[in-house]
């Protein structure tokens, strides 16, 4: 087995251990072994029997091959449309500057769309910039991964003042306000975005529905950072692209996302209210955004609450809007901006959950908070919000601003008298159920108590 290849079937592996479909990452990497995958080059003098340009050696390219590519700059727009393993010799040292361009790289399935049309690819270790919209975007694929990348600098047509996105597919039917961000991945599944930095794009990494099914994807361990107008990382159900599918009338939904270990650190700072550390949006109705978990993730200084979920149209005759049964567990969130609009918060928010229409089964538990006015903000018409072995810091522990109702039993309140004692975090608004509390914050040593 090559070294490309072990890489490659470790990273199906970590994959699918993570999403317990162990036996397809057992079958996925039999499927690349078996093939006989040969091995191409890359370098920019063209030297040694390698390829000039990354999108030559993608062209001849066989089903499984293995592209190396050598350090150095290419001015190119790199679409995959096959099977195949994209691989910067150098971490970094493959630049693909995409000045004018659309994209830096397109994993393109759309051919098939609202099916996947691309299976197994894996980008790993490219410095992308400059790009018209999206450094990367991944379309209609299955068993993706891109891992180690540099993702920065790109949606430079976007026109801030306006805002719009001059140019931008109309498949992408949500993009015209950032340009799809650095990396974008749109009806997609069971694939992971591992060990990326993303930064100085519009926002970080978009997870949407346009021309299909969203779920089951893993984005993990990436530094999302100063990417100035929009959320650090996305996930939102849009309307169908009728470009593409014109029989498309509701939105695919997006879920069964594993957002963790990821830093998302002062992206959306630049307009007011422009982006959160962490986002999930079900906006008008026939939106579906669920299932989806949020763990471990160190969230600070963004535009908007650390994490924001978010409805903001529905009514009794239209279709349902699906916001449900989202986990957020065991994050750290510090020092983020208020909310705006309709959603708006008092002060700096860690997390606002703000929808007209139900919001059930969602769960926050075991997150950390520091720096914030308000902790958690609610706002639903119905619905009860479970919320338990969190540590809430002093100011507003809890504000429930609308019906629905919190759970809100086993949270330290930064002292041991509770929500009601002098200094310690508080509640406002009515329909939370705070007794019994901690009277010392949770660790991991009271886990076996739980």
């Amino acid at each position: 087995m090559s070294l490309a290849q072990e890489f490659l079937c470790s990273a199906l592996r970590f994959r699918f251990r993570s999403t317990r479909t162990a036996a397809l990452a057992v079958s996925a990497c039999g499927l690349v072994l078996s093939a006989h995958a040969a091995t191409l080059c890359v370098n920019t003098a063209g030297s040694g029997g390698c390829y000039s340009t990354i999108s030559a050696a993608v062209t001849a390219a066989a089903s499984h091959d293995v592209i190396n590519v050598a350090p150095g700059t290419y001015k190119e727009q790199v679409t995959i449309t096959k099977t195949l393993s994209l691989i910067s010799t150098v971490k970094s040292g493959a630049v693909i500057n995409a000045a004018g361009m659309g994209n830096g790289i397109f994993i393109n399935g759309m051919a098939a769309a609202p099916n996947a049309g691309v299976y197994n690819v894996t980008v790993s270790g490219f410095f992308v910039w400059n790009a018209n919209f999206e450094g990367i975007l991944v379309a209609n694929a299955v068993n993706v991964t891109l891992v180690d990348n540099t993702v920065m600098n790109n949606n430079k047509a976007l026109n801030i003042s306006t805002p719009a996105c001059p140019g931008i597919p109309a498949f992408e039917t949500n993009e015209g306000e950032d340009c799809g961000e650095g990396i974008h991945l749109m009806a997609t599944h069971h694939s992971a975005v591992l060990r990326n930095t993303v930064a100085g794009n519009s926002g970080g990494i978009l997870i949407t529905d346009e021309t299909g099914p969203n779920n089951n994807n893993t984005i993990s361990d990436n530094f999302v950072h100063n990417n100035p107008f929009d959320c650090g990382i996305t996930l939102a159900s849009h309307g169908p692209a009728t470009s593409v599918i014109p029989s498309a009338t509701l939105p695919y939904g997006v879920r069964y996302n594993t957002v963790s270990n990821n830093r998302s650190w002062n992206n959306g700072t630049q307009v007011p209210g422009a982006g959160a550390g962490i986002g999930i949006f079900a906006p008008f109705p026939g939106t579906v955004n669920t299932g989806n978990v949020i763990i471990s993730n160190d969230v600070r200084g963004n535009g908007m609450p650390g994490i924001a979920m978010h409805n903001h149209a529905w009514s009794a005759h239209a279709p349902a809007v699906n916001m449900n049964n989202n986990m957020i567990i065991g994050n750290y969130i510090s020092n983020n901006a208020a909310d705006t609009g309709d959603a708006a918060t008092g002060g700096k928010t860690g997390i606002n959950i703000f929808s007209v229409a139900p919001v059930n089964g969602t769960i926050l538990l075991k997150n950390v908070f520091d720096d914030e006015a308000f902790d958690l903000v609610y706002s639903a018409p119905s619905g009860q919000l479970n919320t338990h072995l969190n540590s809430f810091d002093e100011g507003v522990g809890i504000a429930n601003l609308g019906t629905g109702t919190i759970d809100a039993t086993l949270n330290w309140w930064d002292c041991q008298t509770g929500p009601a004692g002098g200094n310690c975090a508080s509640v406002q608004g009515s329909g939370s159920i705070t007794t019994p509390w901690l009277t010392a914050p949770y660790t991991a040593a009271d886990a076996d108590d739980y």
